[in-house]
């Protein structure tokens, strides 16, 4: 089964790797480690300021920024704890506008971005609370948001089922579609001169103190001035790498579903909605074209296989909020690895290591994260600056000694804390 905005994105790869993986620099500017959302940006940016830049994915775009469903909600989203996180989040969400006309206008392809807005909504008394809580806490921190009654809320999307109890409308929190986002950075990319080797690189090669290049699986050898790691949890086994470089980056399983919305049923649902079921999270994202996706599991796993159960739940919380659902045929189910660091938020920023920059650990906040990576990463390549609103999450924070404690609390609970819970359903990938 496929979707359609996997077949805009499977051919913008094909074609940017047939074009540029025989042709593979011997030296660059920058390496670009990862060839999902994250690193192709930092690439596309960084060539955009001059510097030659290399990808190296064997399969770009196909991991975690494939499998998400392209929330831009840092409002809706936000939980207990991530008040640091916010700011970084907002940033980055505030320039998603001018990012995507600028990608659409650099690629000459859609991106699916659109403002639609999103709506919070509680299934039962107990669900109602909770979003309660969220709402005093937004407005807290002086956040815009509207409490809706259950008929405001049917009012605004009528599918929604009548035991929806309330919720919350979040008028800038947006989407943009993932998939079109991939093709378009691909397509972007080639434009500006960017190199895509579909080759895993299996080694940092350093001198000195310093990072100088990347080793592929077949042993080739490519040096560059600089290297970004933008591999999701992929950097874990990334030999040479120095202990204590980076933090460890775990994957986080997710399972996501896309349906189709036949016209007779047109517009099913007209912005994105998230769900608050039984105590448990879930969200539904409807695509312009007539996607519907629905998302998401999570579990603390490393592999991608799709399960019954996973599915199950997904569509029975989603009966739950729209009962017509199940009438929309299913088109495909999907797992990927969202990649987590401690303590769930970004690793952004030179390392400790000369020449090696971090790009990774977005968690479920790989692709509204995308425009403020892109640009800070693209700013330390070519002028060696880090902007402020990144600069509390490098990699150093991770660093054992006297500023060990000055971690942000950012991310909520991190994998393992009292809070943390075996299976939920959060958010969007990273």
């Amino acid at each position: 089964m496929s979707s359609s905005g996997a077949g805009t994105a499977s051919a913008a790869v094909a074609a940017a790797s047939s074009s540029s993986a025989s042709s593979t620099a011997a030296s660059a500017d920058a390496v670009v480690v990862g060839g999902g959302v994250i690193g192709l940006s930092v690439a596309w940016r960084a060539a955009l300021r001059g510097l030659s830049v290399t990808v190296f994915d064997p399969e770009p775009g196909q991991g975690a920024s494939h499998a998400a469903a392209g929330m831009l909600t840092p409002v809706s989203e936000l939980q207990y704890g991530e008040e640091s996180l916010l700011r970084l989040n907002m940033a980055s969400a505030e320039r998603y506008a001018s990012f995507a006309a600028e990608l659409e206008e650099a690629s000459g392809l859609p991106s699916g971005y659109r403002t639609c807005g999103t709506l919070a909504v509680a299934l039962d008394a107990d669900d109602r609370a909770v979003l309660k809580d969220l709402h005093a806490f937004q407005e807290r921190l002086g956040l815009a948001s509207a409490w809706l009654t259950s008929r405001e809320c049917r009012r605004l999307e009528p599918m929604l089922s009548p035991a929806v109890a309330g919720g919350l409308h979040v008028e800038d929190d947006h989407q943009i579609d993932n998939r079109r986002l991939v093709a378009g950075l691909l397509a972007a990319c080639a434009r500006a001169g960017v190199t895509l080797a579909r080759r895993r690189v299996a080694a940092l090669v350093t001198t000195g103190d310093r990072a100088t290049g990347v080793r592929l699986d077949d042993g080739t050898a490519v040096s560059a001035g600089q290297v970004v790691l933008a591999a999701g949890h992929q950097v874990n086994g990334l030999e040479g790498l120095p202990p204590g470089v980076l933090p460890a980056i775990r994957p986080v399983k997710g399972e996501i579903l896309r349906l189709r919305v036949p016209e007779p049923y047109a517009p099913f649902l007209s912005r994105n909605v998230r769900g608050v079921v039984k105590g448990g999270s879930m969200y539904l994202v409807p695509r312009a074209d007539g996607e519907l996706v629905v998302g998401a599991t999570e579990h603390e796993l490393s592999d991608t296989e799709v399960t019954a159960g996973g599915v199950y739940e997904l569509l029975r919380d989603a009966r739950e909020l729209v009962p017509g659902i199940t009438e929309l045929p299913l088109v495909e189910a999907f797992a990927g690895l969202r990649p987590g660091s401690p303590d769930n938020a970004p690793v952004i920023g030179a390392t400790a290591l000369d020449g090696l920059i971090a790009a990774t650990g977005h968690y479920r906040h790989g692709i509204l994260l995308t425009p403020v990576t892109a640009d800070a990463v693209a700013e330390l390549l070519a002028a060696g600056t880090v902007p402020e609103v990144v600069r509390p999450w490098g990699p150093q924070r991770f660093a054992a000694g006297p500023h060990a404690a000055d971690i942000p609390a950012a991310a909520g609970q991190a994998a393992g804390s009292p809070r943390s819970k075996p299976r939920s359903k959060e958010a969007s990938y990273a």
